[in-house]
């Protein structure tokens, strides 16, 4: 999505865009409907705890070069944006072979495995949050792009399409793409399925990922506060579902930014197995401004979490405070901002 942003930027300003990406991922999906071209290459993620594994992916990945490089020349490429992503190594080493400028991302407050290799080959690296030791001129911290739905939401539509009155409370849960288990697990049981979870004063905006939607759709079908709980497999843009809610509770990945450029306040459960231990890095990042509130993994439960979230909902004072801090905290240039880099990388 943050790629898909600043794809729109760039075709603003008369540019062709096309991607690069894998079959069996999201962007699968998402670029052809935002209307893009994009180009397969066959690499997965390094599973780093299978030694074998981990060689036959790296493998794939320096057979994915000479695909990426067939890519660039036949679409004629000036610049290479790099996301991130699994395709940014072999596609970031294709445009250098070609000598074509690349432009990098980061999402996280720790530099993944593709930028670390390709950060000194880049022209520049666009950071999300501050990190230490890339402060030169090679960096620069944008913010990470947010989808223009995002920006533009209307609360007044939004609640309307999720049947929710004007003066009543929304907690949106979201765990990314797939999910986040425990938050999944955490969450139907304390709104759902727990006792008085029927008395609920709030509505709840559930989006469990597609891993577990059809196990929890079960679940509250047959849960006592059913009413007034919408549960979705996913929503692509976030536009409605944050545009809708008071309070958030989630992964703290790259969607923060779509987070505060909502002004949302925030319960954050840090994956705790994310590499370097980002996501807690990103938690803290928030929190420290007064935006959010951490907990995590290995202490969620219902009863921790139904306390947490209505304690919050119940202070109006408080609420609003956070939701200041969070709308601070927001980098609503950030797309334009990344296409500039990219144009002047181009020219």
């Amino acid at each position: 999505m943050p790629a898909i942003a600043v794809a729109a930027e760039l075709r603003a300003s008369g540019a062709e865009v096309s991607f690069l990406g894998t079959r069996e991922r999201i962007e699968a999906e998402l670029v052809p409907a935002a209307g893009y071209e994009i180009d397969f290459l066959k690499v997965r993620g390094i599973d780093r705890r299978n030694p074998l594994r981990a060689a036959v992916v790296a493998a794939e990945a320096v057979g994915a070069i000479g695909a990426a490089w067939a890519a660039i020349r036949r679409r004629r490429a000036d610049v290479v944006l790099g996301g991130g992503g699994f395709v940014a190594g072999p596609a970031g080493m294709a445009a250098t072979v070609r000598r074509t400028p690349l432009v990098l991302t980061e999402a996280d407050s720790h530099l993944g495995l593709a930028n670390r290799l390709l950060a000194n080959r880049a022209r520049r690296v666009c950071l999300a949050f501050p990190i230490a030791g890339r402060e030169g001129e090679r960096y620069l911290v944008t913010g990470r792009p947010v989808p223009d739905a995002v920006l533009r939401a209307d609360r007044t539509q939004a609640r309307r399409r999720f049947h929710i009155d004007d003066d009543a409370r929304c907690l949106l849960v979201m765990g990314g793409s797939q999910g986040a288990r425990s938050i999944n697990l955490a969450a139907i049981e304390a709104f759902a399925e727990g006792a008085g979870s029927e008395a609920r004063d709030f509505h709840v905006i559930h989006l469990a990922g597609r891993r577990d939607y059809e196990e929890l759709k079960l679940r509250l079908a047959e849960a006592p506060g059913r009413e007034r709980y919408t549960l979705l497999a996913y929503e692509p843009d976030l536009g409605d579902v944050l545009g809708a809610s008071d309070l958030v509770l989630a992964r703290s990945g790259g969607s923060l930014f779509e987070v505060t450029a909502a002004g949302r306040p925030a319960i954050l459960v840090p994956y705790p197995h994310a590499t370097a231990d980002h996501q807690s890095a990103n938690a803290a990042w928030m929190e420290a401004a007064g935006a959010a509130e951490v907990v995590e993994d290995s202490s969620l439960n219902a009863g921790l979490l139904a306390d947490c979230v209505g304690g919050l909902l119940a202070d109006e004072a408080r609420l609003a405070a956070m939701s200041a801090a969070s709308a601070a905290l927001a980098r609503p240039d950030a797309a334009r901002r990344i296409a500039g880099e990219v144009l002047a990388a181009a020219e």
